[in-house]
């Protein structure tokens, strides 16, 4: 199979289909209420911070990059003596959601300049679009190519050009922004532009574009446990939509995605807020260092160190150790240790993130 005919948007389809229409008010009712109660945080680093380092280990485990919470959180605190590659890739993820949130915020706009900011800080070079052919998407159990994205540079950029005017321009096409977001995401998996981290990159597109829709103002909202959960039904749907023209299933697919993923959200962010106010009632009562800086800290970083709560509490070195040392002889966080340096776990937040 060739190109299998990928065409310029927008699509010479109608998608708001009587299926489509019915599936999208709980969605869109399920994201209001995400959205509601993500702006109840005090301190809206923490959701940025633990749900995008959720978000980096599910995105990157789609891949086949696979990492444990311990070495993921582990590897944020930047130690000498633990740099595993895994756990770095998945850092990369983070560096690179947090990027496009930084660049679409300052210019209200997605577009290709950000998309290949986003893939160089994931894939740490500077390869940029595809220019060379060779490229095919294979069944990774029978290696047979499924899938043949185009392969010339040209054209590779001009549906590029295509989707960023699609992405940014609302007069394109007047439909529902969640069935723009399916759109876009099957466009952009089918254009592939870059020889590696098309995936990874694609999954940030679709919160980045909620954000520019104002559905989210935080990225926080992420599909990649959802396409982990019914991973054979998104390669399945998605090549429907290639080999037979079936839109109506992809795009249902995509926002029972985004309301199933809503829900759960808003569930762990209760939890969150429930778990700090006992935290916070904890700390208060019996610590005269307690400031709601050392609680946002203990939340925003489930492993913490010494040098975190020098910057975030703006105290010394010495005063920060006592801190974290009390704390930790009180149970309240666990002392761990690697080569010379000390790490202090969040052990009640670390089980709350880990349980899914």
């Amino acid at each position: 199979m060739d190109t299998w005919g990928l065409v310029e948007l927008p699509l010479n389809i109608d998608l708001e289909t009587k299926r489509v229409l019915k599936a999208l008010p709980s969605a869109h009712a399920a994201l209001a209420e995400l959205k509601g109660i993500a702006s109840t945080i005090p301190n809206q680093n923490i959701l940025i911070n633990t749900l995008g380092l959720q978000e980096a280990k599910d995105s990157s485990a789609i891949e086949n990059i696979i990492t444990t919470h311990d070495d993921l959180y582990k590897s944020e605190l930047n130690l000498d003596a633990f740099k595993p590659l895994q756990a770095k890739e998945v850092q990369n993820y983070i560096s690179a959601l947090k990027k496009g949130f930084e660049l679409i915020t300052k210019t209200g706009l997605l577009t290709n300049k950000s998309i290949l900011q986003i893939q160089e800080i994931l894939e740490d070079n500077k390869a940029g679009f595809r220019k060379l052919p060779g490229t095919a998407l294979k069944n990774a159990a029978t290696g047979e190519a499924i899938y043949t994205p185009p392969q010339d540079y040209d054209e590779i950029i001009k549906l590029m050009t295509n989707l960023e005017r699609y992405i940014n321009d609302s007069e394109i096409q007047n439909c529902d922004p969640l069935i723009k977001m399916a759109i876009i995401h099957f466009q952009f998996e089918s254009i592939h532009p870059f020889y590696d981290g098309n995936g990874r990159t694609g999954r940030i597109i679709n919160i980045l574009y909620l954000i520019l829709e104002k559905l989210q103002t935080l990225p926080i909202l992420y599909l990649s446990n959802y396409i982990i959960k019914h991973k054979s039904d998104y390669y399945k749907y998605l090549q429907n939509v290639r080999n037979e023209n079936l839109w109506e299933d992809w795009v249902i697919f995509m926002i029972k995605g985004v309301e199933e993923t809503a829900r759960e959200t808003i569930d762990l962010i209760i939890k969150i807020k429930e778990l700090m106010m006992e935290y916070k009632h904890n700390l208060r009562d019996n610590y005269k260092f307690y400031s709601q800086d050392l609680l946002n800290n203990l939340f925003k970083h489930p492993y913490t160190k010494i040098e975190f709560i020098v910057n975030d509490l703006n105290v010394s070195r010495i005063t920060a150790a006592n801190y974290l040392n009390k704390l930790a002889e009180d149970g309240i966080l666990k002392k761990e240790r690697i080569g010379t340096g000390n790490y202090y776990v969040n052990t009640k937040l670390f089980n709350l993130l880990t349980k899914r």
